[in-house]
């Protein structure tokens, strides 16, 4: 299990578009139309399947909320920031 990070941490290395609400990172995106942002949240399913780290992902009409935080270690770790991370990468592809 990975170690909780601090505030400090999280804030340090959290990337451009998150929010840090309590223990989880948060980003909203936005999409021209229903469809886009559900292929969205099936391509952000299949990295967190891949990497075994399921976020909260909330579909609405043309918006797309992921959540993220480590369950067993009650915090953000490492792995959410990965995660994070992961998605930019790909929503930039």
């Amino acid at each position: 299990m990975s170690d909780v990070l601090s505030d400090e941490e999280v804030a340090a290395r959290l990337p451009e578009s998150w929010d840090h609400e309590g223990d989880e990172i948060v980003r909203v995106y936005e999409f021209d139309d229903y469809l886009r942002g559900v292929n969205f949240a099936q391509m952000v399913g299949e990295i967190a399947e891949a990497q075994f780290h399921h976020p909260t992902i909330t579909i609405e009409y043309k918006t797309v909320e992921i959540r993220l935080t480590t369950h067993d270690a009650g915090g953000i770790t490492e792995n959410d920031l990965e995660m994070a991370e992961l998605i930019e990468s790909e929503r930039a592809a």
